[in-house]
């Protein structure tokens, strides 16, 4: 008997653990299909339910910790991706960089870069892994950057969500999920909060706010509205409303109802003519507009196609016929493969903009950058804190001729989820240069008007184009300590490039440039190389990529087929002795052609390029098969040669 009913103990602990597991799966099951359907806080609440009782499964952790990840709650998001790594810490690459983000949360930097190096090692192709590579010492330069700000709270907050303001005459206008009290009033599945409509509050003489009250019934609806942008005149506003027009809500494939950036004109002091964007779309979201200076572009986050991360931002052309010109995406470095959100155009042309791609101190931080430097990583600046903490800062805007202006973070001591926060701007930031000079004909002292500057960075890639002023002057803003090379370049002029170093204090940069007229005959038979002054190294040893010195090189013989369109050429590409004939052969094919690829990519047309590789058969010097040469020597030999065929 004893045996009996200790095995029969024996089934009942088997059958209750094997009911516990079919209970637990089902849970899970449940909560699978609450966070695919984006209702991420009902996910969390069976997530944790189960883990509470001590269940451990990987793929639970990362939906466990991607569900509070997107929900911008990142320390708790960093308790469940802890247990997911020390279950498993060989976790793809872009656990490794949520990690980091969740880690920076709770300001354990240390670790955060640690997991970041991991990052960086699983996918060092990625954007992200390329800034961080390049700025290792991100947090100095944040530091640096820092305590330019006094910020205080806003006046208008509530205990929900307040974010996405704008600034409208002596107005704050402002998105908000506060209850209005109405029993009807919806809640969003994704954090179970209100929906949100804007909201306004005036500025009192004192400074304070006035209490916040609809914006427009007009412009408010049942679902969200966010974000709004004005025009100069007050006339016309952009704002950030659900899939949702004319009473209708419309949903994705999914059934996931998105946003879309919507226009409205004021009427005799009502808003009225509420429009959708042409670019809108019920499978993509877009939204948070933004406008330049001229109000000729409309800048917008989004994650239509084309978009590199989470989302990306655009810009497009707005015509003076009203229509809209295609988005375009900004690109790397703005763009990453996170989040890169909320843009704001400042009065002085500055971009300023909301990733979790860049290098931060945690979450969403505001970066800037100057609208016409947005293609150089090194010209994005992080704001530094106050303004940016280790939580979600985003949603920026400041009036540079005042330096005051506002901003929203989901920052510990707010009232609610996210508040709205005012700042000053107490002083610029701590180093400002400026490049500046006169273009002048080297032998007359003459002016030098409408002539072509190109600044580089110390790799260079290209960050600025501009041209001589009437007076002949130009002036380029740049980064305190770094490197540049400048180039200028006009008709009938030789092209002049120079290394410029910027000091580490603030001021200006002088750098006067004098141009010499061409006085090299350029005919039949001429070698660009030698005519331009083009160096003969191209080409590492056994390697046929074009460097970016040498591509720095070759947009002078750029210039000079853009100039005489007529112009035809044969690239001729030569090896020094080392290697076997055959090798250097098609060594030198493989240069002569990669040589003429680039050219072609940068718009010269195929039928003005022949190519040809020589190998070892025209040495410049001695150094032959069997011939003791120095490194030097052997170089003269690695060269390419642009001789003229045609000119009309």
């Amino acid at each position: 008997m004893k045996i009996y009913f200790k095995n029969l103990s024996y089934c009942a602990v088997i059958l209750m653990f094997t009911l516990q597991g079919l209970g637990q799966k089902k849970s899970i099951s449940n909560a699978d299909k609450n966070f695919a359907d984006y209702s991420y806080v009902d996910a969390i609440a069976t997530y944790e339910r189960v883990a509470d009782k001590g269940y451990k499964d990987e793929k639970m952790f990362q939906k466990l910790g991607d569900a509070y990840y997107f929900i911008a709650n990142l320390e708790k998001a960093e308790k469940w991706y802890t247990e997911l790594f020390n279950m498993n810490a060989n976790q793809p690459a872009e656990y490794c960089y949520r990690y980091s983000q969740t880690l920076k949360a709770v300001k354990n930097y240390a670790k955060a870069d640690k997991i970041l190096e991991q990052f960086i090692a699983k996918s060092a192709d990625d954007q992200r892994a390329i800034l961080f590579a390049n700025q290792r010492d991100y947090l100095q330069d944040i530091k640096a950057n820092s305590g330019r700000f006094e910020i205080a709270d806003a006046g208008v907050n509530s205990e929900y969500s307040d974010y996405g303001s704008a600034l409208y005459d002596n107005k704050l206008i402002f998105a908000s999920a506060r209850d209005t009290g109405g029993v009807s009033k919806k809640v969003f599945r994704w954090n179970n909060e209100y929906f949100t409509n804007l909201y306004l509050s005036e500025s009192n003489a004192d400074g304070s706010m006035t209490k916040p009250k609809s914006f427009s019934k007009a412009v408010n609806s049942k679902f969200h509205e966010s974000t709004p942008v004005f025009t100069k005149d007050l006339k016309t506003m952009y704002f950030t409303r659900n899939n949702y027009l004319d009473g209708k809500k419309q949903k994705d494939s999914k059934r996931v109802t998105l946003l879309k950036l919507y226009k409205a004109n004021l009427e005799d002091g009502k808003w009225v003519n509420v429009q959708e964007l042409p670019f809108n779309s019920n499978e993509y979201s877009v939204a948070h507009p933004a406008l330049s200076v001229d109000e000729k572009t409309l800048y917008f986050a989004s994650d239509m196609p084309g978009t590199k991360g989470l989302s990306d931002l655009f810009s497009a052309t707005i015509n003076t016929d009203g229509t809209y010109g295609t988005p375009e995406n900004l690109g790397f470095p703005i763009n990453t493969a996170s989040r890169e959100t909320f843009p704001f155009i400042s009065n002085d042309n500055k971009l300023y903009f909301a990733s979790d791609g860049h290098p931060g101190l945690g979450g969403l931080d505001i970066f800037v950058s100057d609208v016409t430097a947005i293609n150089n990583y090194k010209e994005i600046q992080n704001v530094g804190a106050p303004v940016n903490s280790s939580k979600d800062d985003f949603g920026f805007l400041v009036d540079s001729n005042k330096n005051l202006g506002f901003f929203t973070s989901n920052r510990e001591g707010g009232k609610g989820l996210d508040d709205i926060y005012k700042f000053v701007q107490t002083a610029k930031p701590i180093c400002q240069q400026v490049l500046k000079g006169i273009v002048t004909d080297l032998e007359t002292g003459l002016i030098l008007t409408n002539t072509k500057l190109s600044l580089f960075d110390d790799q260079f890639n290209l960050i600025k184009e501009i041209n001589s002023t009437n007076d002949g002057k130009y002036k380029l803003e740049v980064v305190c300590g770094k490197i540049y090379y400048l180039r200028a370049e006009k008709v009938e002029y030789e092209t002049k490039e120079s290394k410029v170093i910027i000091a580490t204090t603030s001021g200006e940069t002088i750098r006067p440039i004098e141009l010499d007229k061409r006085k090299k005959v350029i005919d039949v038979g001429s070698d660009l190389a030698k005519s331009l002054d083009i160096p003969i190294l191209y080409f590492d040893l056994d390697k046929s990529f074009i460097r970016k010195d040498a591509a720095f090189e070759l947009e002078k013989v750029l210039a000079v087929m853009q100039q005489y369109p007529n112009m035809k050429i044969d690239i001729r590409s030569h090896t020094d002795s080392r290697q076997t004939n055959v090798y250097n052969e098609k060594l030198s094919s493989r240069r002569a052609k990669s040589t003429r690829a680039w050219l072609i990519a940068k718009g010269i047309e195929a039928t003005r390029l022949t190519a040809k590789g020589y190998g070892e058969t025209q040495l410049v010097n001695k150094c032959a098969d069997g011939v003791e040469c120095t490194e030097q020597e052997h170089q003269a030999n690695r060269r390419s040669e642009f001789v003229i065929i045609s000119i009309k």
